[in-house]
């Protein structure tokens, strides 16, 4: 069993959290069914439910009637999952401004807490 971590800045806001309250009930409830799947199965989750996008950037793929939900999480310190940022998905592909945002927060993360929380 793995640990998910929301990622909070420094002022110990979370933006996956927003993400979350913003979605309707039968979405949020799709989202917590996958995150359960991702904190059971860690790194052996693999397509359709995740992928890998970059380096250690691997993406929760959820989705819902006809929404796209994606988390961009890393795994660290042993057992913690670290989510890093979650959005709906509109296009084909990932844009390349949330992989570079999921990046930055996880740089962030690994400066502020380098042996995990």
């Amino acid at each position: 069993m793995y640990t998910l971590v929301f990622y909070t800045n420094v002022q110990d806001d979370s933006p996956i959290d927003d993400f979350l309250d913003s979605l309707d009930k039968k979405s949020r409830a799709k989202v917590a069914a996958h995150l359960s799947l991702l904190e059971e199965h860690g790194p052996h989750l693999r397509r359709p439910y995740a992928d890998s996008v970059r380096g250690k950037i691997r993406e929760l793929r959820i989705q819902q009637s006809s929404n796209q939900y994606r988390i961009l999480y890393f795994f660290h310190w042993r057992d913690q999952i670290v989510l890093a940022h979650a959005f709906s998905k509109k296009t084909q592909q990932l844009k390349e401004k949330d992989i570079v945002l999921a990046e930055k927060r996880m740089e962030n993360w690994l400066q502020r807490f380098p042996t995990g929380v």
